[in-house]
């Protein structure tokens, strides 16, 4: 199995900046495509952005796209996202995904095996 645990999330004022991470464990890191996605109170969890198991190819929703930018170290197992220009709509609990079989991300729930606790974004605005 693999475990995921993200880290970062906090309270930011409109237009300020976070950076998540997400702490991967128990299984080959590297072989998984990886995602972020959020949910808000009473809201459907929504894809934010994914990549590639190599980390060349990524995918970001539009609603963040230019915002946002999703990386990865294989070498310590993590998978991060700079948030910039946040606004009072990117608040959410933001968790982080992995696949289990599959080299490329994806915009759909269904793609990843495995997810993180989450953990909250707060933009003030």
């Amino acid at each position: 199995q693999v475990q995921l645990v993200e880290s970062g999330g906090g309270l930011v004022q409109a237009g300020g900046s976070l950076r998540l991470s997400c702490a991967a464990s128990g299984r080959t890191f590297s072989s998984n495509a990886m995602g972020w996605f959020r949910q808000a109170p009473g809201k459907e969890r929504e894809f934010v952005a994914a990549i590639s198991w190599r980390g060349s190819d990524t995918v970001y929703a539009d609603s963040v796209k230019g915002r946002f930018t999703i990386s990865r170290d294989n070498a310590k197992n993590t998978v991060s996202l700079q948030m910039n220009s946040l606004k009072p709509e990117d608040t959410a609990v933001y968790y982080c995904a992995a696949s289990a079989s599959k080299m490329y991300g994806s915009s759909s729930r269904s793609h990843y095996d495995y997810w993180g606790q989450g953990t909250q974004v707060t933009v003030s605005s």
